[in-house]
């Protein structure tokens, strides 16, 4: 049986602990897709083809990840591409108990997935899209939180 992983989030914009963790994550599951949020509550800077455009280059090195949009309830996305693996990133204590509480919603809507916790390398836990994206907007230098075809993206946006 393969091991199937999904990772979700905005990924506005992928940033180097996102990219951590999927390439840990691509060593332990046989086939990981990157689900990139399509309909959100967050008002996004990238579109959601630019985002999934900077993803697919920056792992196009892993070939068991997969790049997909969803923009539905993830746990319907998971059940569509029967990934029974549900991967968070967690950066620090304050990311668990909303990370928790979504775990247990995900349980009650698909019983047979299960969330897996991953920490990204110590020295990116500090990196967040959102604290990127303002770095960036300030003309900020945030070429060591981010792969390189990203922070042509960003410079390009903010130029």
């Amino acid at each position: 049986m393969s091991k199937k992983a999904i990772y979700p989030g905005t990924f506005d914009p992928l940033t180097n602990g996102h990219v951590d963790i999927i390439q840990r994550a691509s060593q332990i599951f046989d086939q990981v897709i990157v689900a990139v949020a399509d309909s959100t509550s967050k008002t996004t800077l990238f579109t959601t083809k630019q985002r999934m455009d900077l993803a697919e280059d920056a792992l196009n090195d892993l070939s068991n990840v997969s790049i997909v949009s969803f923009n539905r309830l993830m746990t319907d996305s998971a059940r569509e591409h029967t990934a029974r693996i549900i991967i968070r990133g967690l950066r620090s204590g304050a990311d668990f108990e909303y990370e928790f509480q979504m775990a247990g919603m995900n349980r009650k809507l698909f019983p047979q997935a299960e969330t897996i916790f991953m920490t990204p390398d110590e020295s990116l836990t500090c990196i967040s899209s959102s604290l990127v994206r303002e770095i960036a907007k300030l003309d900020g230098d945030v070429r060591e939180f981010v792969p390189a075809n990203v922070l042509t993206a960003l410079n390009k946006k903010f130029a």
